[in-house]
């Protein structure tokens, strides 16, 4: 791909050079960015002061490529070594169209100029034809840009859509400094889809973002400033509170997947970090070589997360995408995975949020990291992009892509997208007018045990589809912790002991992944029954009935420690006659960070402030109710099972998430469940979803491992 240099309307814009002075011989340039301040070309080892009002505000030294990076600056004055430089807000106007516009891109490999002079490396994958064409972007620190990373560009080339894969700044052959999820990225990604829209050869002047884990959540970022040619976003298996969900989930920081996640956009945000940038030095790209020099200016994701235990609203509210989900004014697909051993799938509880868009679709499942690209989930979502983005009856050429995409994610091969609605000879605005009659919330229940197909395989056994998420439906219900280990419709009335056991982190794995591949249909489990006096487990009475939840849920406990402070894990599992025992889902929490958002949180939602403000030991020698979080599922218990919970300290719950619990050795904790003391399960049971009446076979449901139960 050629790139048309716009350095001429940039210049006096965005740079100023600093003259030759006896003190500094040496030329360097200032590149102010939204909050941001750049040195470049410095002379390593100098120190610099910024100042403003005469004041010195931050100093800086700069580093051995000749950069130094200055953030979260106030907008306004400074100067540098005596030269004055503006530094815009984040909040500015967007450069005008003729910004955009003097951009040229083509087939191939190069670059895209943000408004600061940041150049972000891009590649453009069109498909046969003359064209124009419909156009999606992937957007993210990844290495979407990498002219060998080849595999949705195929797979969008396919279904007739030009593809564009641009790294974020700081990433791959982008200029800049690196942070995730920074604000600046915000309006690179806005840039990015305006510099694209500008090109000839895209279809209508919009393109569509899609993109699944790190590129869907950076959809997110990219569309919340409105760029005014922007079609439809298609976020797959994100975030929604950055906090609480993933990095932080009931206060307690995840080590298991948060923090060596972070640790590898580190190693891949420096110098040459993803390999592929090599390659294109080495031929002659000297703007990518250019580009690395400020990457030893990255601040240490690491050291922020340790920084910031608590929610801040300096730091986390920034990047809690449920903050600005309601500025996005496109069409919205979500897709996630209630298991989710990444990402967490907590996101569907941001569907609601979406108040700007015009349209808001979900299909929600069981499964892992990937089900979002699963085929009970691909057929919709390429027919959303054919409407939305394409502006056309959706094709079929989805039935041969699909199967070809499941497979060399998950190994199942042999199999076809089910059926879905039809659009066979309708009219475009007819076909748009039968997709936005549908229900937007789809369910996919007991994915992985699909009639007639290999256990294991990405296609659900039922769907059901609602209007809203939340589902409006949707009745608190609760189960009553009974002192012997009972789960009761009724609560207990009378005064009884409290039960106890030794919070222990050791006393199991910390993940209960081993192996096979955790996206394929068998992965290897070590999933744990809890040794004895380590946890608790309470258990209803057989089911007189289906009951099927969906949502989120609670579980409100009264307990004591004779630390300070405790972490929970509960877990929700589904034991059946057959003495076979199902995961469902899980919920964690640090008991200091029990004060709720009262406004935010409902009977089967509790919100956390976790707030340093509001944290506070457990009082010595009395029982204090804390509310735990399930995270949202959906799970159909089938009559004749039982509904079990189970408390202890975190892990062995969730593939691949671990926790830096802060338990004391030898931990005492006990949980109240008596007339003063009424600790409850609290789930959002659905009425009158029908449900096919023989169980999946134990282990066929995807991410929910099967055990034996001793009871």
């Amino acid at each position: 791909m050629r790139f048309v240099a716009i350095a001429a309307l940039l210049a006096g814009l965005l740079t100023a050079t600093v003259p030759a002075t006896a003190a500094d011989p040496a030329d360097f340039t200032l590149r102010p960015g939204a909050n941001q301040l750049y040195v470049l070309d410095a002379t390593p080892g100098t120190t610099l002061d910024l100042v403003q009002g005469g004041a010195v505000v931050q100093s800086g030294t700069v580093d051995e490529a000749g950069s130094l990076a200055w953030r979260e600056l106030d907008a306004g004055e400074y100067t540098v070594a005596g030269v004055g430089v503006t530094v815009p807000d984040i909040d500015d106007p967007a450069p005008p169209q003729s910004f955009y516009d003097a951009q040229t891109l083509g087939d191939g490999f190069g670059y895209i100029t943000a408004r600061d002079g940041t150049t972000l490396s891009a590649n453009v994958s069109l498909p046969d034809g003359d064209g124009p064409f419909p156009t999606v972007v992937e957007y993210s620190g990844y290495d979407p840009s990498n002219p060998a990373n080849t595999r949705f560009a195929t797979l969008f080339n396919a279904l007739g859509y030009a593809y564009v894969g641009v790294n974020i700044r700081g990433t791959g052959c982008s200029g800049g400094s690196f942070l995730s999820f920074e604000p600046v990225q915000s309006l690179d990604g806005y840039d990015v889809i305006e510099a694209i829209a500008a090109q000839s050869w895209v279809e209508f002047g919009k393109v569509g973002m899609v993109g699944i884990s790190y590129p869907g959540i950076s959809q997110l970022y990219a569309a919340r400033y409105q760029p005014p040619h922007l079609a439809a976003i298609a976020p797959l298996s994100v975030i929604d509170d950055t906090y609480r969900s993933t990095l932080y989930p009931g206060g307690i920081l995840n080590t298991g997947f948060a923090v060596p996640w972070a640790a590898e956009r580190t190693e891949q945000a420096a110098p040459y970090g993803q390999g592929w940038e090599e390659g294109r030095v080495e031929s002659g790209d000297t703007t990518c070589e250019e580009n690395q020099a400020v990457r030893l200016q990255n601040p240490d994701p690491l050291q922020l997360l340790e920084d910031n235990p608590f929610y801040g609203y300096r730091y986390y509210d920034r990047i809690n995408p449920t903050n600005f989900a309601g500025d996005i004014n496109v069409p919205v697909f979500l897709a996630a995975a209630w298991q989710d051993e990444q990402t967490g799938g907590h996101s569907a509880e941001m569907l609601d949020d979406f108040t700007g868009s015009p349209h808001v679709y979900a299909s929600l499942a069981n499964g892992s990291h990937t089900e979002a690209l699963s085929l009970g989930i691909f057929g919709r979502y390429a027919d959303f992009l054919d409407l939305y983005v394409a502006r056309r009856v959706p094709t079929t050429m989805k039935q041969f892509v699909a199967p070809i995409l499941a497979e060399s994610i998950t190994g199942v091969g042999g199999l076809q997208l089910p059926p879905g609605p039809t659009y066979a000879g309708m009219t475009y605005r007819q076909a748009l007018k039968s997709f936005e009659a549908q229900k937007p919330v789809q369910v996919l229940f007991e994915e992985g045990a699909a009639a007639g197909q290999p256990a294991g395989s990405p296609l659900p056994r039922f769907v059901r589809s609602f209007d809203a998420w939340p589902v409006p439906q949707a009745k608190p219900t609760s189960w009553y912790l009974g002192a012997a280990g009972q789960l009761r419709p009724t609560p207990v009335l009378r005064d009884a002991d409290a039960r106890g056991y030794v919070a222990d982190p050791s006393a199991l794995p910390k993940t209960n992944f081993t192996g096979g591949g955790i996206w394929g249909p068998n992965p290897t489990y070590d999933w744990r029954q809890i040794p004895d006096a380590t946890g608790l487990g309470w258990i209803s009475k057989p089911l007189k009935k289906n009951v099927v939840a969906a949502g989120t849920g609670s579980v409100d406990l009264w307990v004591r420690s004779d630390a300070p402070d405790t972490d929970l894990e509960v877990t929700l599992t589904e034991v059946r006659p057959n003495g076979t025992e199902v995961y469902v889902q899980s919920g964690w929490l640090r008991a200091s960070h029990r004060k709720l958002d009262a406004a935010a949180s409902t009977p089967i939602k509790p919100v956390h402030t976790d707030l340093e403000e509001d944290a506070s030991p457990l009082p010595a020698g009395t029982f204090t109710k804390v509310r735990v979080e399930l995270f949202p599922f959906a799970q159909p218990f089938r009559k004749g099972s039982r509904i079990r919970i189970t408390v202890d300290a975190p892990g062995n719950a969730r593939p691949q998430w671990a926790f830096d619990t802060t338990v004391a050795d030898g931990e005492h904790v006990w949980i109240a469940a008596d007339g003063k003391h009424r600790s409850r399960l609290v789930l959002p049971v659905v009425p009158g979803v029908k449900v096919p009446q023989q169980r999946p076979p134990c282990a066929s449901l995807r991410s929910q491992p099967c055990r034996t139960f001793p009871g």
